[in-house]
């Protein structure tokens, strides 16, 4: 069930770690400003499609869509997302990758899972073990080995530019686990559509030219795959996982990203590489291993679920019988023990922990 519950995120690294080489074989082609929107853009736009498709192959089914929209109270939540991540995030990495080498800028971007972890720990009061601490730790340092360069720890201001992106996206990334529990494909799209109309507008302001139309739909493409797809199971996993479970994960992106490096351009790793990867494996098996007793608060919200043990409930409309399925319901308070995560189901306090 532990490694079910990761597998979103870890196929969230992926597609990131896969894409990261792809956007940046385009920013000698399209500039850095611009590049940024229309990887929102693609995310948008293609999961915007998904979402039709996923419509009509639901009335096609029978099926009625009962999640359509995100509740009111819960869009400043994803306002906030969006302005932090979507719009200053890339403004501060795009300013500061102009004055900061690229060995700089991949070394100081593994700071977004020390900056989100500390947020949900500090601020959501997310529990942390020490198993828990360790494994951060871990993946943090094998995420600083994988991108060590000798030259690339100088403290200029571009990479303050830097760290103040990973504070954007940190704070993204908490905020965003405020509304995990509603449809993740519309989360990541209506970022999407946001951030990309702010970034692209912001440089065609600018004076910047829109690409010819191979570059644009090959942006547009890498956008709906690393930025979208991407971020729909990250969205996922902040339901299931929590916010700094589901960051630390994903810190393990570049990781992937050596990897499908190494099978596209086939060379030996080095002594860094290899004990990289043992860090953040120990780091994801420390992460696996939860499990105490714990007592469910009474809640009400509405997500995809199956009845399962936290889901035992009767339905006030007609249902046809089939799961998953999406409705409002009402979960009574529990106590027992098993295996999990602080997803949407789990954020409680812990009086002790092991």
């Amino acid at each position: 069930m532990s490694v079910r519950a990761a597998a979103p995120a870890l196929i969230a690294a992926i597609l990131f770690g896969a894409s990261t080489p792809l956007a940046k074989a385009l920013t000698g082609s399209i500039p850095p400003l611009l590049l940024a929107g229309l990887l929102y853009l693609g995310s948008g736009f293609g999961l915007g499609l998904l979402l039709v498709l996923r419509r009509l192959a639901g009335k096609a089914r029978g099926q009625a869509e009962h999640l359509a929209t995100i509740p009111r109270h819960e869009l400043p939540w994803l306002f906030g997302a969006i302005l932090a991540g979507g719009v200053a995030g890339p403004a501060f990495l795009m300013t500061g990758l102009v004055a900061t080498d690229a060995a700089s800028a991949s070394l100081l971007l593994n700071i977004e899972g020390v900056f989100t972890a500390l947020i949900a720990w500090m601020v959501l009061k997310e529990n942390a073990d020490r198993k828990i601490v360790l494994g951060m730790v871990a993946i943090v340092a094998g995420g600083v080995l994988l991108s060590w360069q000798p030259a690339g720890a100088a403290l200029s201001p571009g990479a303050l530019l830097i760290a103040a992106a990973c504070i954007c996206w940190a704070v993204d990334n908490n905020l965003t686990r405020k509304v995990s529990a509603n449809d993740a494909v519309l989360i990541v799209c209506f970022k999407g559509l946001v951030a990309g109309v702010c970034n692209t507008a912001f440089a065609l302001i600018a004076g910047v030219k829109l690409p010819g139309a191979v570059l644009l739909v090959s942006a547009m493409v890498v956008g709906f795959a690393g930025n979208g797809l991407s971020l729909a199971l990250f969205v996922v996993a902040l339901r299931h996982l929590g916010t700094a479970r589901t960051g630390a994960y994903f810190s393990v992106a570049p990781l992937f990203g050596v990897i499908i490096s190494f099978a596209l351009w086939p060379q030996m790793p080095n002594i860094l590489f290899w004990l990289a990867f043992v860090l953040m494996a120990l780091g994801v098996w420390l992460h696996l291993r939860e499990r105490h007793e714990h007592t469910h608060e009474a809640q009400e919200h509405t997500h995809r679920h199956r009845h399962d043990e936290h889901h035992q409930h009767v339905h006030e409309f007609d249902w046809d019988g089939q799961e998953p399925h999406t409705h409002p319901h009402r979960h009574a308070p529990i106590t027992h023990t098993h295996a999990h995560f602080p997803d949407i189901h789990h954020r409680h306090p812990h009086q002790k922990s092991q």
